[in-house]
């Protein structure tokens, strides 16, 4: 048996007994809880003493780190090592927030000078457009920008701009994503073609979505612009420059095939973002993930943030069988966290097989959904407090999540006094004695409070972790990310599989080609499944 079973099995054990212990009773016998399972880490501080493991669950986490080799694969994804084993790939997300003067190797390559070239090349398009020096066809400055990519091409660029934008900004970004028509005919809606800059993000600029909607908006420039001024408006974003020249970009930024789609939001694939919010803003944001990354690469396991909301995720799935988590960013800010998370976790650790191909001997990443707070206190909120189904929880509390705020005594606490009320009471719950005891103190009889007493109980005992920063700087969002991604790795080398691949993508596509054919064909094709053909025949009346 190798140390990663055994620590496994111990882990699982541990996990059973710490089951017959309430969370809320451990702050009793363990008086120093707090302290251990509080952790400071690039600005963010993480509270993980709501989890349900015990002292020695917690120790038996991270033994299960220890003997999975954490700090050896860290090495590795930081050496540049082929740790995307199937597909034979470094994987340098961590190079493209680097210093200028940093030596990252991709399989041995130099890389680091490459990424601080695009970096220079993209400050310097964002201060030409800002200035005004970088214009449109006709002369005119760039006042909108639409953003066209899809998964990592979208989710991560996307959510930063909804962070940190200001309320007016001076340039218009607009993101299509779904190649229902009606997400391009919105972003289009009210914008003059002749100041607006159209940014396609593409690592292969083959990706069925995206390409789609290139096109259209390009018809739309083209209906308004000649061709020779229309280059001007087209950018595009990619590691295949020849295929984005050849579709019409009068420009492209590049990235390599070292940079997973979902871990890419650091690199020119944040172009837009870049431009509109200044490039001092998006340099801020760097810097903040890189503080993160210094922080995963230098703290030992025990204060390690990412490794210690990592083993929280795998102690609740692997060792209390609970396969879904919310993610509750109280930020309005922070509205897409939850969505960005999902493919980044989902995709990366979604996988049925270990790195050697055989199949996995532990639960994978759990589902993932979320809201922002408060509005998730009147939606699935009831679900995670009274349902039979045990939901851990990680809230994600801004103290001042506008610069309005800071200027009030009280700030933002009637926002974040909700998302520790929730924690506590996600804890702590009801008992039916103290609901009863409530009702009869409102005035309701015996008979009545005995009756309603065991709708108005809390089961409490359900885990939460808290997540605080002070605002939403963009070096906080920025080590916020990076918090993530790091955890993402974690879980995938204590998982044994591959986080850097998605082969699951592919299938659906490679049919949705096929469906199309038989669309052009007019009739479905002789070898498809009676159920997709009746549906097919429905929707091509």
């Amino acid at each position: 048996m190798t140390a990663r079973s055994q620590a496994l099995d111990m882990l699982r054990a541990v996990a059973r007994k710490d089951a017959g212990t309430r969370i809320a009773h451990q702050f009793a016998v363990d008086p120093k809880r707090v302290e251990r399972m509080g952790v400071e880490a690039a600005g963010l501080y993480l509270d993980l003493s709501k989890q349900s493991w015990t002292a020695e669950g917690f120790e038996a986490a991270l033994d299960l780190a220890r003997a999975c080799d954490i700090e050896g694969r860290r090495a590795a994804l930081f050496g540049g090592e082929a740790v995307n084993n199937t597909e034979g790939r470094a994987v340098l997300h961590p190079a493209l927030r680097a210093a200028d003067d940093a030596d990252f190797r991709a399989l041995g390559e130099p890389v680091s000078e490459e990424v601080a070239a695009t970096r220079r090349e993209m400050a310097r398009f964002a201060a030409d457009i800002g200035s005004g020096a970088e214009t449109s066809g006709a002369k005119q400055p760039f006042s909108a920008i639409v953003h066209i990519g899809i998964g990592g091409s979208d989710l991560g660029p996307r959510l930063l701009w909804d962070a940190l934008r200001p309320l007016d900004p001076t340039i218009d970004l607009r993101f299509v994503a779904n190649i229902d028509p009606r997400d391009m005919g919105e972003a289009l809606a009210g914008l003059d073609p002749e100041t607006t800059l159209v940014v396609v993000v593409s690592k292969t600029f083959t990706t069925q979505e995206t390409l789609a909607n290139a096109d259209l908006a390009k018809a739309w420039l083209a209906a308004n612009l000649s061709p020779r001024r229309m280059a001007k408006h087209l950018i595009g974003v990619t590691a295949a420059p020849d295929k984005a020249e050849t579709w019409g970009c009068g420009r492209t930024f590049g990235f390599r095939d070292w940079v997973g789609g979902r871990y890419s939001l650091w690199s020119a694939v944040s172009l837009s973002v870049a431009v509109a919010l200044g490039w001092d803003v998006f340099e801020r944001v760097l810097d903040g993930a890189r503080a993160m990354d210094q922080h995963f690469l230098t703290a030992d396991l025990e204060r390690n943030a990412p490794v210690l909301l990592a083993l929280a995720q795998i102690y609740n799935v692997e060792g209390r069988d609970r396969h879904a988590r919310t993610v509750a960013p109280y930020a309005h800010g922070l509205r897409r966290l939850p969505a960005f998370l999902q493919q980044l976790e989902m995709e990366s650790n979604g996988k049925r097989v270990k790195r050697d191909g055989r199949p996995v001997d532990t639960a994978t990443g759990p589902i993932v959904f979320g809201e922002p707070g408060t509005n998730g206190q009147h939606a699935f909120f009831q679900q995670i407090h009274q349902g039979p189904m045990v939901v851990p929880a990680e809230f994600v509390v801004v103290r001042h999540t506008s610069d309005a705020a800071m200027d009030d005594r009280e700030g933002d606490a009637p926002l974040w006094s909700n998302a520790l009320a929730q924690a506590q009471a996600l804890m702590i719950g009801k008992t039916g004695a103290e609901a009863r005891a409530e009702l009869i103190a409102a005035g309701a009889s015996e008979a009545e409070a005995d009756r309603l007493a065991p709708h108005k109980t809390f089961p409490g005992d359900r885990p939460s972790t808290t997540l605080l920063m002070d605002a939403l700087t963009p070096e906080r969002v920025g080590a916020l990310l990076a918090l993530y991604e790091h955890k993402t790795f974690v879980e995938g080398v204590i998982q044994d599989i591959n986080s850097f691949d998605q082969w699951g993508v592919e299938l659906g596509k490679v049919l949705a080609k096929a469906i199309l054919t038989d669309v052009q064909a007019g009739e479905p094709s002789a070898g498809l499944d009676p159920s997709t053909a009746e549906l097919m025949k429905r929707l091509m009346v």
